[in-house]
């Protein structure tokens, strides 16, 4: 990954915690673990925790309806020529680490 990559990661991960926490309804905590942005910087993933786990698909639902929002929302704030296109995701890999922490905690 390039230092390009890297920086545009981190600003868009900034931008999109901020994003969502100006609009959403606060029922749940959405927390923007990571961005993936593409080699060719036209798409990004945005990675996000839900807690509590049953806001899962609905704190989802509601990222998926404001991406074009959030794209308006980064325009002004990004210096780049061309603004990538968003998906978001659940990030499994920390939801296994929550599993995981909850289980040695447990036993």
């Amino acid at each position: 990954m390039s230092k390009r990559q890297d920086k545009v990661n981190e600003l868009l991960r900034q931008l999109a915690s901020e994003f969502i926490s100006k609009e959403s309804n606060r029922l749940s905590l959405i927390t923007v673990t990571h961005v993936d942005v593409s080699r060719d910087l036209k798409n990004a993933t945005i990675y996000v925790s839900i807690y509590p786990e049953e806001s899962e698909t609905a704190g989802l639902d509601f990222l998926k309806r404001n991406l074009g929002d959030l794209r308006d929302y980064v325009k002004p704030k990004l210096n780049m020529k061309n603004i990538p296109f968003f998906d978001c995701k659940l990030d499994m890999g920390e939801k296994n680490r929550q599993t995981i922490e909850n289980l040695s905690h447990n036993s």
